[in-house]
């Protein structure tokens, strides 16, 4: 796995979620991970459409802190982001709400 395995299957989690679930949704959520295939990615969230960019953006509602490891265990559906938060797995900065509506775009 490496971090542009890890942009690619983020990508089509996201051409794969239901527009409805992000309308009314306007903020750029950046993901920090950690490890061997680690990066940063941002993804910037418009009134119904997402366009995933593999960099830091430069100021970013939320911040997503954790190991690439784990980000793909999230994305396989195999870890629980509120699981992972409350275990110091997944750390975040900014607004907490978002990372609610997060979990609803990516569950």
């Amino acid at each position: 796995m490496s971090f542009q395995d890890l942009v690619a299957q983020l990508q089509s989690k996201m051409e794969n979620v239901d527009a409805e679930k992000m309308k009314g949704v306007n903020a750029v959520f950046q993901f920090d991970l950690s490890g061997d295939a680690g990066g940063v990615m941002h993804v910037k969230v418009v009134d119904g459409s997402a366009v995933l960019e593999a960099s830091a953006h430069e100021s970013p509602n939320i911040v997503i802190s954790m190991s690439a490891e784990d980000f793909a265990s999230l994305l396989e559906g195999k870890l629980n982001p509120t699981s992972a938060f409350m275990a110091g797995k997944l750390k975040v900065k900014g607004d907490m709400s978002l990372a609610m509506k997060l979990q609803g775009l990516l569950g």
